[in-house]
C-alpha cells in the first residue's frame, strides 16, 4: 500500500512542479498538480503525462488510482484568486 506523501514524491521526481499536492486512502489517490510543462496542452495530454510519470507503479499494481487536476501557474493563480 502506498501512502500519499510516496505518490507525492514520485510526481515531483518526474515532472517540475509550482505546486503539488496528494491526499488518498492508500488506494484510491487525488493530485492537484501545478506545472509549466502543461502550457498548450489539453487535459488529457496533461494527465498522460503525469500517467507516464507513475506508469511502473499502476503496472505493478502497487498504485490503484489517481483522480487529478491538472493546471499551469497561469490558472492556478486565476483559480486561487
Amino acid at each position: 500500500m502506498m501512502h500519499p506523501e510516496q505518490v507525492q514524491k514520485l510526481i515531483a521526481a518526474g515532472l517540475p512542479c509550482e505546486h503539488l499536492q496528494v491526499e488518498g486512502d492508500g488506494h484510491h489517490f487525488e493530485a492537484v498538480i501545478v506545472s509549466a510543462e502543461f502550457a498548450g496542452k489539453s487535459r488529457v495530454q496533461r494527465q498522460q503525462r503525469v500517467n507516464d510519470v507513475l506508469r511502473a507503479h499502476f503496472n505493478s499494481g502497487e498504485l490503484h488510482a489517481l483522480s487529478m487536476k491538472t493546471h499551469t501557474p497561469e490558472e492556478w493563480s486565476a483559480i486561487r484568486g
